[in-house]
């Protein structure tokens, strides 16, 4: 039995490092085409644009999402803003009324309850050459559009994703998310430059319109309409890249149970969607996403909690056996006299294999913050903590997220909604 845990535990750490190892590769072909504009830049023709922002009981902090959209640089007159309120319970409907007389913004109510109801009334109402979205907990850099629409100027690229940062982190659970968010930069970087993309997040992605007249609206999509639409335009071959200076602005769970919430929803959003379209699976006709982008994702889910398991079991199974030499070698635990030996250390292959992971998993967010940030400098300890809360918790979500895919139990994006704002997020 420990012959075939072992197999199993050295493959999942070959494909993890493999990954790893094949994302530096990418990045050392290509650092030289990452482009970081901290200036203010002035486009040849600015394309109209529409931002859809849903919201569902965000009278907190929509009025803060507009206002950010109305400062962004970019002339007025090419620039919609259409805010729709989801059948908010709280005085979300209110606050809207505030922007009533702007031209520039217009407000709606849907009542069919989803987040993809209310993206597809906005979607009902654009004219424009672009369609972006915003959740209504987000705000954006006043240069992120103009830094996104540059990289249409490739007439084959169909959608844009900006870098999410964490938006003042307090608590040490925000902090090892802003780790963990740079580190996401790094990936979906090297994801664009591999034709791999499998999101394009809420917060302020930006489409040509035409990718909606092609392939339709949003869908359900358990709850993960962001995913969906990317999976599906990847299987219809339109393109996605990513923006690394457009940033965007984001509120993060302040607590270990609203972030398991989310992470359960985003990983059983992942599971479904993947089964969905599982036709693109080691597919050399779908790209990257089908023979890399998919399988590595899946393949990490499982793997994460297998190593976990495997990790403990290790560690439980060394201590037992250090403790019954112990004596030999004078690490004595209840003895009068206390010496140390390295003979106590664990050596064996696995605990190497899993630093390296863990060196790899550093270097990509130290290169993801140094895109994202520049040399400004930031606090280093936020990494370990990352590792240490990740390390431990993650594989409870990961669980939990199989465990609502297997039995069909889909989380909702109204009802984390209301945990949030219940909790004073």
């Amino acid at each position: 039995m420990n012959s075939i845990l072992n197999i199993i535990f050295y493959t999942l750490s070959f494909l993890a490092i493999y990954v790893q190892v094949f994302f530096l590769v990418t990045f050392f072909e290509n650092r030289k085409k990452i482009v970081i504009r901290k200036e203010d830049i002035e486009l040849d023709h600015y394309p109209s644009v529409t931002i859809i922002v849903p919201c569902y009981n965000e009278e907190n902090t929509v009025g803060s999402t507009i206002n950010s959209l109305s400062a962004l640089n970019y002339p007025k007159d090419k620039l919609n803003i259409i805010v729709v309120d989801n059948a908010s319970k709280d005085g979300t409907w209110d606050v809207l009324q505030n922007y009533i007389e702007n031209p520039q913004i217009k407000i709606f109510q849907e009542t069919k309850i989803g987040k993809h109801n209310a993206l597809n009334k906005g979607l009902e109402n654009i004219s424009t050459e672009f369609v972006g979205c915003l959740d209504a907990d987000s705000t954006v850099h006043p240069e992120a559009l103009k830094r996104i629409m540059t990289y249409f100027s490739n007439p084959i690229t169909m959608a844009v994703a900006p870098s999410i940062v964490v938006n003042n982190p307090k608590k040490l659970i925000q902090y090892a998310q802003r780790a963990e968010y740079d580190m996401a930069h790094y990936n979906k970087k090297m994801l664009a430059f591999l034709g791999g993309i499998h999101v394009t997040p809420g917060p302020f992605s930006i489409f040509r319109k035409e990718v909606f007249e092609q392939i339709g609206v949003y869908t359900k999509a358990h709850h993960t309409e962001d995913q969906e639409i990317a999976l599906r335009m990847q299987k219809n071959g339109l393109k996605i890249d990513h923006a690394p200076d457009a940033y965007v602005y984001t509120n993060s769970p302040n607590s270990v149970p609203k972030l398991y919430r989310q992470r359960v929803r985003w990983i059983y959003g992942f599971i479904r969607n993947a089964l969905d379209y599982r036709e693109l699976f080691f597919k050399p006709k779908y790209g990257t996403i089908g023979i890399f982008t998919l399988p590595s994702g899946f393949i990490s889910v499982v793997g994460t909690i297998f190593i976990l398991f495997f990790a403990f079991s290790q560690m439980y199974q060394h201590i037992a056996r250090k403790v019954l030499q112990s004596q030999a070698v004078g690490f004595h635990i209840f003895g009068d006299h206390f010496s140390f030996s390295f003979f106590a250390l664990n050596t064996r292959t696995f605990v190497f294999v899993s630093i390296i992971l863990y060196i790899l998993v550093i270097i990509g967010l130290l290169y993801g913050r140094s895109m994202i940030h520049g040399r400004k400098k930031y606090t280093w300890w936020d990494i370990p903590v990352f590792i240490i809360i990740y390390t431990f918790i993650a594989p409870i979500w990961l669980m939990k997220a199989v465990w609502n895919a297997i039995t069909s139990r889909e989380a909702s994006w109204t009802v984390e909604r209301d945990f949030l704002i219940n909790k004073k997020i």
